[in-house]
């Protein structure tokens, strides 16, 4: 069987940065925790948790908690929780990817400036709803879809600030910016998806033009992952969404000659390597 593994697959600068930052700071500290999953890939927090790393998710959740140290989440988190967790008497250690740190400036920035702020991204995803929080104004909307981008309206006279998710699809960004653009209104668009997400996408499509299978592999809740997904299975019907070898069970590639694997940011080295060379060996 011929296999192709994408030579972007697995973590991007942002997830390795802030998966080091945590294991560094194992077995140095009392109490260490992390606001929220310092990524999303489940078998990387159950071995941190294994260290001795526990997640919150609220600043409440803190409250009754032995002080120590708390490491804010690889997508940022939202304006003031900081402040608020220093208040309780932690120690706070900023593991935000800086791409999605510049976003928040951006917004902070132009909402200063009277626009009016359109995110284009998952509305319930941390990273998104930490963007918003940074907007000096209450005229944010986040739009995801096609249906949204054309029902959007802005108020008369106001200018409009787009900006993206860091791992939004790229070429679907590009087409609700378009639907915007056309209604008249007086945009500024920053294309806030960051590089290493524009080309996971671009080589994972290229790769499941020319395979007759695809693996994804990422966690559950990786946004970026579930893009690459959706791109993939546009490109190749049969593409299928792992998050570890164990998945493999029940998928056959038996009378498959040629599979592609690709990965999401979050997805570490030796789960890609793993399921590539079980995928040679078991087919």
């Amino acid at each position: 069987m011929n296999v192709i593994t994408a030579e972007s697959a697995g973590f991007c600068f942002g997830v390795q940065r802030a998966v080091d930052l945590v294991y560094r700071e194992t077995g140095r500290r009392k109490a260490l925790y992390t606001f929220g999953p310092v990524i999303h890939n489940e078998e990387v927090v159950k071995d941190l948790e294994k260290k001795g790393v526990r997640v919150v998710n609220s600043v409440e959740e803190l409250a009754g908690c032995p002080r120590g140290t708390v490491i804010l989440r690889a997508h940022g988190v939202e304006r003031g929780v900081c402040q608020r967790i220093g208040r309780l008497g932690f120690e706070t250690v900023d593991a935000a990817c800086p791409f999605v740190l510049k976003i928040h400036r951006l917004v902070e920035r132009y909402s200063g400036e009277g626009c009016q702020i359109v995110i284009i991204g998952n509305e319930n995803h941390p990273e998104v709803r930490g963007i918003r929080s940074w907007s000096l104004t209450q005229e944010v909307s986040v739009i995801s879809t096609r249906e949204e981008a054309e029902n959007y309206r802005a108020d008369p006279g106001k200018k409009i600030c787009i900006v993206s998710q860091t791992t939004f699809n790229y070429n679907k960004f590009q087409e609700l910016v378009e639907i915007i653009r056309k209604k008249g209104y007086d945009i500024i668009v920053l294309n806030t998806i960051c590089n290493a997400t524009e080309e996971r996408q671009q080589e994972a499509a290229a790769i499941a033009r020319q395979v007759e299978a695809m693996l994804v592999i990422g966690g559950k809740n990786s946004s970026n992952t579930q893009k690459l997904f959706e791109i993939c299975k546009k490109e190749c019907k049969n593409t299928y969404y792992i998050q570890t070898v164990q998945d493999l069970d029940g998928i056959s590639l038996r009378s498959i000659d040629n599979v592609g694997i690709t990965a999401g940011a979050s997805t570490p080295n030796n789960i890609i390597e793993e399921v590539q060379k079980n995928v040679r060996n078991e087919f």
